[in-house]
């Protein structure tokens, strides 16, 4: 999500309540300032090469966190207004409002206005569609509502945020005494939440430039839909923690405003949702569990109970798989509910007419960025600036002034040492590198041409970060950021563990750390800002950059309400010269549609669900649905050879051939006679378990081979059966470990392995070097070697000691663990729909809970609360907060007193989030009891006597 107050710093989640305590410098100049000269003793030491680690996946960006995990920054209204809000809470007047939660547990749309108001003086803040006038007083600050009844019957768009929480007025109030800056974002913002189109509830795409302040609008919108409108809401975002991460900081506001916040992200989710009769919910989704959310309301007629979807980086709509799964969503909102608001917002979005025509949405944008951004390109020891106006797209801004020996300039050519030491440790600077491996390298060469004295900034603090890295590790700690920490520099990319980057990402936003080298991933979704970005070389891996990637990656330099600029640089070899210029100066890429290109994720799988849930259920029903679509949209570019009703018969051909769909597939001509499509039971277990199509029939023989002899002495058979197909392609197993896990199983256990198909004999011959004759599937073998992995796992909750074991890195180890809880979640919802699988449904249920833990028993009730990670979970238990009800009854202040490293946000957040899951849960009994006990509807009269 973006940035969404231009005039407060934005701020990663852990420690929003912690500024960064530096001085402030005078503000640089419009060019990049010149370098300090440094010693270069000791230039002539070789640096220590990192420790390798062999990896099945290739090192580059493609390796989100897990499930599609990231980390993302709490730089959202509430990070920006929680802490003033602490301060003057108790002079808010809501009385009136307060009285209506508590008489009707929910929150009734409002007819009248709020006001800030003063005797003397009224100088108006915030005003919009006439419904809130806001004036700063002179001599005190309060709020007080006013409600006056308008005999006037309530219509789309009149309560505009009648009831706006206290927090969200506070937040303009603030932005109108801080700077120009601010009042530009508020101006934006105002005219946004003012448009006609969205008072007329019409479908809106809005962009603007990174930290541009989108995600207030967004939240906005999404309170004024639970509170004003009293429908439900969903929020679809790009990645795991991104959705743990909103849960977390959105739960406070549920509790105070009497809505509930449901996580559906990797394992967690319930489908259908659970109807509310009383509140209403907001459902914070990945893409992938989003489209399941939205599949179950359509099969139980309750699509029309969503009043709003809001869609973050809306430019994914072109990303692969992902992209199909959203465009997905999309499609089916508009298609089964009129009554929907669509609202799409990204950064970095080109072809907006085809967007436009796609979701038959409005379209704002507008160019405000709180903190300039001056782009530069490093050629040799010039430093250019990138100028439109100029004729090859670029400025001589200066010469790189630093000194540097022979040795030197052997071990860093592009000069990265200068550049960084010209802002650190004063000032952040990310420096992107191509690969895991050379963040890592990056981060030693820096640290082995460091002055010492870097070591004495902020010393203690350093110390306590390398601790409880070492608490984190159970003992462990990486050897290079053993020696990295101590300057102020880390690195940062999925080789980390989810507790790992947590720590450190809370350390950068503090100022403990100074300088990251990160992978792409880091901007993709974690919102850590700096003074200077610098992009090691303009690769992905061994890809080119794309415009959005630099876009992404550049729009982190600047961080609001600290600097007055941000600057980028990009390190460029002369041979890639002229490619970087096309780079800077070419217009974002275009967004195209995934459907037909991602085959069996994208058509089939969209045409497999629309035949199940009846929204069309012949070729030409589908067909008339794919008009709607963006690739319907896009059609006349992406498939020139052949015509969309061409295509709609080929796919449900396919789906015929596979045994998901039943029926006769009839020629153009014969359209008029053709008769409707039936889904199988194959087809039904699929769609709803959210099954790649590419691996239905494989999974399903799996499961009858299973049924057999299932093995149940230990969990290994379960483990094989739940082990995602997908990430057996990237698998390279060392034979060695192979052959030592193998030897280390029981008789029993070793016995999976022959039922699966890969014999004793196999694994000891590839051991061994031997020539090996039978041919046994590479699937199957990398599917073991992988369930090994996992078995290990959950035997020892130690990722350090199965990365060790196995080789691989801590994060790899964690990602497969994500991935295989999510898949193990998709496979119980697969066998929930064929009778003959009924065995699986209880133990694939306590595998799941399992595997999405992987933690000691007792821990599981606090890991359940968002944002609560395995070691923060271990501090809160020793601390004696044992259960769900000990952690929604803290006290955050005592918290604080407790919990090493724990500011009074997150504790008030922590706090939050856990009274949200125990409502959550306890207003889902009193649901079931209430449904138990209603009367019956379809009895003849006089049949019924009422219950005492």
């Amino acid at each position: 999500m973006e940035g969404s107050g231009p005039a407060v710093r934005r701020r990663s989640r852990s420690a929003s309540a912690r500024k960064r305590s530096r001085d402030r410098a005078q503000s640089r100049g419009a060019c990049s300032p010149p370098a300090r000269k440094r010693p270069s003793s000791g230039a002539g030491e070789e640096p220590q090469p990192a420790p390798s680690s062999h990896e099945y996946n290739n090192d580059s960006e493609e390796d989100m966190f897990g499930d599609y995990d990231s980390f993302s920054g709490n730089d959202s209204l509430l990070a920006q207004v929680d802490n003033m809000e602490q301060e003057c809470i108790q002079s808010i007047d809501l009385t009136s409002c307060t009285k209506n939660m508590e008489d009707k547990a929910t929150v009734e749309p409002s007819f009248g206005y709020l006001q800030l108001q003063n005797a003397k003086s009224k100088e108006p803040i915030f005003s919009a569609a006439g419904n809130i006038t806001g004036f700063r007083t002179e001599e005190e600050n309060h709020l007080r509502i006013t409600s006056e009844q308008e005999n006037r019957t309530l219509e789309p768009g009149d309560c505009f945020l009648d009831d706006l929480p206290s927090s969200q007025l506070l937040y303009f109030e603030e932005m109108n005494k801080t700077s120009v800056d601010s009042r530009k974002s508020s101006e934006w913002q105002h005219t946004c939440l003012t448009l006609e189109s969205l008072q007329q509830r019409k479908n809106l795409i809005y962009s603007l430039p990174t930290s541009g302040g989108k995600t207030l609008v967004a939240e906005i919108l999404i309170l004024q839909e639970l509170l004003c409108r009293q429908k439900d809401v969903l929020m679809v975002l790009p990645y795991v923690a991104i959705v743990q991460e909103k849960v977390w900081a959105l739960s406070s506001f549920g509790i105070e405003l009497g809505f509930l916040v449901e996580e559906y992200a990797g394992s967690k989710g319930r489908f259908p949702p659970i109807k509310r009769r009383m509140k209403k919910s907001l459902y914070i989704a990945t893409i992938e569990k989003g489209h399941s959310l939205v599949n179950s309301l359509i099969e139980t007629g309750r699509v029309g109970d969503l009043g709003l979807v809001v869609v973050d980086e809306l430019h994914m709509l072109g990303e692969g798989s992902r992209g199909a799964i959203l465009e997905m969503i999309l499609a089916k909102i508009l298609y089964t509910s009129k009554t929907t608001q669509i609202i799409g917002m990204s950064a970095t979005l080109n072809n907006v007419g085809d967007l436009q025509q796609f979701l038959q949405a409005e379209y704002y944008t507008n160019n405000f960025r709180p903190v300039e951004l001056k782009e530069y390109v490093k050629i040799q020891d010039s430093i250019y600036e990138v100028d439109n106006k100029a004729e090859n797209g670029l400025t001589f801004s200066r010469l790189l002034n630093f000194k540097y020996s022979s040795n030197l300039q052997k071990m860093d050519p592009d000069h990265l040492i200068a550049l960084v030491t010209e802002v650190i440790p004063n000032y952040s600077c990310l420096v992107f590198c191509p690969t895991k491996k050379n963040c890592e390298n990056v981060a030693e060469m820096i640290c082995k041409y460091l002055n010492k004295e870097y070591k004495n900034h902020r010393e203690n603090e350093k110390q306590d970060l390398i601790k409880d890295l070492k608490n984190i590790g159970k003992g462990s700690l990486c050897p290079v950021l053993k020696r990295t920490i101590p300057f102020g520099i880390a690195y940062h990319h999925s080789g980390l563990t989810s507790d790992e980057r947590k720590r450190i990402e809370e350390a950068y936003s503090t100022g403990v750390l100074c300088l990251l080298t990160c992978t792409s991933t880091l901007a993709a979704g974690v919102n850590l800002p700096a003074r200077r970005v610098i992009l090691r070389a303009p690769y992905v891996a061994t890809e080119f950059l794309k415009k959005n990637q630099y876009k992404q990656m550049i729009g982190r330099a600047g961080r609001a309400g600290i600097d007055s600029a941000g600057e980028s640089i990009l390190i460029v070899q002369e041979k890639d010269k002229h490619l970087v210029r096309d780079l800077v100066n070419s217009p974002l890429e275009n967004c195209y549609s995934n459907l037909f290109l991602e085959f069996t994720k994208g058509i089939q799988s969209l045409f497999l669900s629309l035949v199940g849930l009846k929204i069309a259920r012949n070729p030409e029903e589908i067909y008339h649905f794919m008009c709607g679509t963006l690739f319907g949209v896009q059609q006349q570019f992406l498939s020139k050879e052949k015509s969309l009703s061409a295509i709609t018969r080929e796919a449900l051909g396919c789906l015929i051939e596979k045994g998901l769909l039943k029926g006769k597939i009839t020629s153009e001509k014969e359209q008029k006679s053709q008769s409707n499509l039936e889904i199988t039971q194959l087809g039904q277990a699929t769609y709803k378990g959210s099954i790649d199509l590419a691996y239905c029939d494989a999974l399903y023989r799996d499961l009858k081979k299973g049924l057999e002899g299932l093995v149940l002495e230990s969990c290994l058979h379960l483990l094989y059966l739940t082990t995602p197909y997908d990430m057996t392609y990237h698998c390279r197993p060392d034979w060695m470990i192979y052959f030592r896990q193998f030897s280390q199983l029981n008789l029993v256990e070793q016995k999976v392995a022959a039922i699966v198909g890969v014999p004793e004999s196999f694994i000891t011959k590839k051991a061994s070097g031997q020539a090996i004759k039978k041919d046994v599937d590479n699937c199957v073998i990398n599917r073991l070697y992988l369930s090994f992995v996992l078995y290990a796992l959950l035997k020892e909750t130690n990722i350090w000691n199965v990365s060790e074991k196995f080789n691989v890195s801590r994060g790899y180890v964690q990602n497969l663990l994500n991935s295989a809880a999510s898949f193990s979640s998709c496979v119980l919802h697969f066998c929930e729909e064929l009778e003959e699988f009924w065995v699986y449904k209880a133990l694939l249920t306590e595998l799941t809970k399992r595997l999405t833990y992987c933690v000691k028993a007792e821990l599981v009730p606090l890991m359940e609360v968002a944002g609560v990670l395995e070691s923060r979970a271990k501090q809160l238990y020793d601390s004696g907060y044992k259960t769900l009800a000990h952690l929604a009854n803290a006290d955050p202040e005592t918290l604080v007193k407790m919990i090493e490293h724990l500011s009074q946000r997150q504790a008030r957040q922590i706090v939050s989030s856990a009274k949200m899951l125990l409502r959550e849960k306890a207003e889902a009994l009193q649901e079931e009891v209430e449904e138990l006990l209603k009367v019956p509807t379809d009895t003849s009269d006089g049949l019924l006597t009422t219950l005492p």
